[in-house]
């Protein structure tokens, strides 16, 4: 029987059986790494790619949402976007809106008439039907403002300009009316609306919006930004001034927005947005991701 002290029982793995298995072990290991690196590198490729199209996608689909809410004949853009020179485009956005009565069956509080006068100073209404979300239009100082027939052009017709003979004023109060058939009471500051809408429409504008974007050349510098909350101004602010903004993409190395007025019959215009979007990998290799979207807006008044 074989004592355990016996030094062939206690015999390893020698020197050169430790080479050869450590250079086995490299080869194999270098075949994997060479069947293993393109579908390694292909999944961060498409990882790379999934999230730069979700970022376009996100922003691209905001986009389009709040431009549909934008007040007939406001959309309005400046600047080229070309190489870093920024570009603006401006919107007043719509709370909600409905129709007003044109013959007087009543009277307002305070004793006014309360059908809209046009070209006569007045400072309430009722409407025609139920205003749909009423109780979300903001009054007083900071508040939503009431426009009749916005066509966009000249002073008497167009949103911007507002003041004395334009079809903007603030709104100080509203009031849910009651029945079956209910008419809401709109109370606005004092003001002479200069044109009757054919189709007796108004809208509530709640201010205006801007999407700025600003394109770069270098990774991760250029940005795609909503800005909101700041005064209407006859002219477009570029950038405006004051407000709030929200940052909705970097990395943004092209955009575009254009915008046609009156594709169908002056009653429907489209804005058109370009947004690039591009990321560099481990290598320094760009990956570029391009979103093109077009968007219907209604300009009937």
């Amino acid at each position: 029987m074989r004592r355990t002290s016996d030094p062939v029982a206690l015999r390893g793995f020698t020197l050169i059986e430790l080479i050869t298995a450590m250079v086995l072990t490299g080869i194999l290991a270098a075949a994997a790494a060479v069947f293993l690196r393109v579908p390694i590198a292909g999944y961060f490729d498409v990882a790379r790619r999934t999230a730069l199209t979700d970022i376009a996608d996100l922003a691209v689909r905001r986009f389009s949402r709040d431009v549909q809410t934008a007040l007939p004949n406001s959309v309005r853009v400046a600047g080229a976007c070309t190489g870093l020179t920024p570009c603006y485009l401006e919107y007043l956005e719509v709370r909600t809106g409905g129709r007003y009565r044109e013959q007087p069956a009543g009277s307002c509080p305070g004793g006014n008439s309360d059908e809209l006068a046009i070209n006569i100073l007045d400072t309430c209404f009722r409407s025609l039907g139920a205003v749909p979300d009423l109780t979300s239009i903001v009054t007083g100082a900071a508040g939503d403002f009431l426009v009749v027939y916005n066509l966009g052009l000249g002073a008497d017709s167009n949103a911007y300009v507002g003041g004395l003979g334009g079809n903007r004023s603030a709104i100080t109060g509203v009031a849910a009316g009651a029945g079956p058939n209910p008419e809401d009471t709109i109370m606005f500051a004092s003001h002479a609306f200069p044109l009757a809408s054919p189709d007796r429409r108004f809208q509530v504008v709640s201010g205006p919006v801007t999407y700025v974007c600003i394109p770069s050349p270098l990774p991760g510098v250029g940005t795609l930004t909503r800005q909101w909350g700041y005064a209407i101004s006859a002219g477009q602010g570029t950038p405006p001034v004051g407000g709030s903004s929200a940052l909705l993409a970097n990395g943004v190395t092209g955009c575009s927005f254009t915008y046609n007025p009156s594709v169908v019959a002056l009653r429907n215009g489209i804005v058109s947005v370009r947004l690039e979007l591009t990321q560099t990998d481990p290598a320094g290799t760009p990956e570029r991701v391009t979103l093109f979207s077009q968007v219907h807006v209604s300009n009937v008044p």
